[in-house]
């Protein structure tokens, strides 16, 4: 019960923000928290002819903590109560936070750090540790909203079930409604043929709308005080859970779902969404595929 949240830190204003945001987490759940930072220190050979290698080490290192002090007077402005630890790691950074993954209640992450290119909407850090973290992964995108409902995308399968199980919970803690969309489509969607062929769309949604609830049945007994809504969307998993996301508190996925190959640890819209969604994304992988 005691696991804590670890956030990855490496001195961008993403990283800051994704601190605040597992600070006021943290503060909710009563967890302590642990920020990090990794960077791969120089070899003992590092040419010598304008600095030694172990210069090199020392300033990285000390860069290093420096940035964690900012990060932790951020994140004690936001949550002065919660109890901070700070670590500084040789290793890669996606490698660190994965290894960390495994003792963590979560991984909390900005979306794009130091080096990444501006046009880029997330970072490889951000996406390698969303497809490889063994605890639920969250990537933070600028500033978060205060209040809004949390949005969790089903897909039927019970892959998805620690997500809807993640969902709940955060809804609950938050005091927040939880907005439940499954996405139904077909190959026609988008294509030169839809307008030849007709869908009893009234009946597909009946049948979806059936599916969500039995999925979510045993959830919502666990908590009744979080106010669901069922949403039934024709569209792409992608397009409709961007458009419902849009001024929400979280958006929760599962790391795959329906249709993805086994030996995918990140499925397509998981993807998309970590480099696309419009507020703090969890994704929450099943427990025998993390652990």
């Amino acid at each position: 019960m005691s696991a804590p949240i670890v956030v990855g830190v490496d001195g961008s204003a993403s990283a800051l923000t994704a601190a605040r945001w597992a600070a006021g987490e943290a503060a909710r759940r009563r967890v302590p928290l642990v920020l990090v930072h990794a960077c791969v220190l120089p070899a003992a050979g590092y040419p010598e002819l304008v600095v030694t290698g172990p210069e090199v080490r020392e300033a990285v290192e000390r860069q290093g903590r420096q940035w964690l002090a900012e990060a932790e007077d951020a994140v004690r402005a936001v949550a002065p109560d919660v109890s901070v630890g700070t670590a500084l790691v040789a290793d890669r950074p996606a490698a660190a936070l994965v290894d960390a993954s495994r003792e963590a209640r979560q991984v909390v992450l900005g979306s794009r750090g130091l080096g990444g290119f501006s046009e880029l909407l997330a970072g490889s850090v951000a996406v390698a540790v969303s497809a490889h973290g063994a605890s639920p992964v969250v990537v933070v995108r600028d500033e978060f909203p205060a209040d809004g409902p949390v949005v969790v995308g089903v897909d039927g399968s019970p892959t998805s079930e620690e997500a809807i199980a993640f969902a709940f919970e955060e809804a609950s803690l938050r005091g927040a409604p939880l907005v439940a969309v499954i996405a139904w489509t077909d190959f026609l969607v988008d294509s030169a043929y839809h307008s030849r062929f007709t869908v009893d769309w009234s009946q597909v949604e009946q049948e979806e709308l059936r599916v969500l609830a039995e999925r979510l049945a045993g959830w919502q007994e666990k908590h009744p005080d979080v106010r669901v809504e069922r949403r039934v969307i024709h569209d792409r998993p992608v397009r409709g859970l961007l458009g419902v996301a849009e001024g929400a508190q979280l958006l929760v996925v599962g790391s795959h779902g329906l249709g993805g190959f086994a030996g995918m640890l990140l499925g397509s819209t998981s993807q998309a969404l970590v480099h696309h969604a419009p507020c703090p994304l969890a994704v929450v992988r099943p427990v025998e595929a993390g652990r």
